[in-house]
Parts: structure tokens; sequence; C-alpha cells
């Protein structure tokens, strides 16, 4: 069993990356959130692993962070996600939007990626209900966006982050850098009482990522 792998980027496609390890060169199946995060060629790489073996196949996946390799396998433990799904739901939410969608009942988040029709995304929502609550409690964890707060909280409400986030996802940025950059500004103590305000504040980071 692979569990984890340190190697030398050595290039990337759609969906995979190829580590070299001491002249060992590694196929690794990836979500995008994981290519983005590992991005760039001829520079050390470590990947958290996880082998898949088949009669007709032997395949390996990788993730950036531990969180999302415990996803990768919540995800997969429903009837109807593959690897491949749960790569692509992975693509388009952070660990955080899928706990907050699961237990708010937010089928969209799932139907978003690639394969995942209104069926299979209330399924996901259904399933992975207590499952997550067992894993993961009812707050999300990290320090992310999305979490529980109490009404004598300091922190915003919110729904003013989740709009936030849906807005900029419109204007084009990728889910998971809208995730983080609204992280990032939770965490600095910056905060915003409106979407008027918070947008602005996170698009000032995203351009500069540009």
């Amino acid at each position: 069993m692979i569990s984890k792998l340190r190697g030398v980027l050595d290039s990337t496609g759609p969906n995979w990356a190829v580590l070299d390890v001491n002249g060992v060169f590694y196929h690794v199946f990836c979500s995008a959130r994981t290519l983005d995060e590992i991005q760039g060629v001829g520079q050390e790489r470590t990947l958290i692993t996880e082998m898949h073996v088949r009669e007709d196949i032997m395949a390996l996946y990788g993730f950036s962070t531990s969180s999302e390799h415990q996803w990768f396998q919540t995800l997969t433990s429903v009837q109807g996600v593959g690897m491949k799904v749960a790569l692509a739901i992975l693509s388009v939410a952070s660990p955080d939007q899928m706990h907050a969608a699961v237990l708010s009942g937010d089928k969209t988040t799932f139907s978003a990626a690639d394969g995942v029709g209104p069926k299979l995304a209330t399924r996901l929502v259904n399933e992975l209900k207590d499952k997550v609550k067992k894993l993961f409690g009812v707050n999300a964890g990290g320090g992310g966006v999305i979490t529980d707060a109490s009404p004598n909280s300091s922190m915003p409400a919110e729904s003013v982050y989740q709009d936030a986030a849906s807005a900029l996802v419109n204007l084009g940025y990728k889910p998971f850098e809208v995730n983080q950059t609204l992280v990032q500004i939770k965490q600095k103590g910056e905060g915003a009482d409106s979407v008027e305000v918070l947008i602005p504040l996170a698009l000032r980071t995203l351009t500069k990522r540009a």
C-alpha cells in the first residue's frame, strides 16, 4: 500500500500528476484543487495517496490535504459515486463547502460536479448527513468559511460569506480559490458585515493571484 509520495513534480494533466520519486515515475489522479495547490513542475511535492486495485486496473489517487482525502473516502462510500465522480466533486467544492451542503441539504453544491445528476446529488445529501456529523461534527473544520456561529459571535453571519462565494464563482473564479480567499479574510480578522464589503476585499486577493 502506498500511502504517501514525495518527489519532484514531472508533469500534470486535466486530472492527473506525475511525480518522480527517485527515478520512479508515479501517475496519480488528482482533483483540480490538488493540482492547483501542487503546481510547479520541477519542484518537490508531497501527496497523500490511496491505491485502488481491480482486476483490470491499478490506480493511485492523490490529495494535497488529509481533509480532502477523508472526503474522498466519504464520497466513495455512497452508492453510485466512483473515484472519477468523487474527484469531480472535490474539484468544485472544498471540504468545508461540502460539509455545509450536507448539513443544510443543499444539493446544488454536488450537482455542479460533472457526472452528478439531481438523483445522485439528493442521495449524497441524504446518505452523508449522519456520516458527516459522526466524522466531522456539526461545524466545518479547519477554520473554513462555513461554520456555525453563535448569536453572540463576533464573526459576521455565514450567509454573507456564502453569498459572496456564490457571486465570486459567478464572476469566473474557481470555487476553491474563492474559498481559500474568504478563509484568509476571516482568519485575518478583517471581517465584513455585508456582501458589498466582502466582495471587494476578496477581489483584491484574487486579482493579485491571477
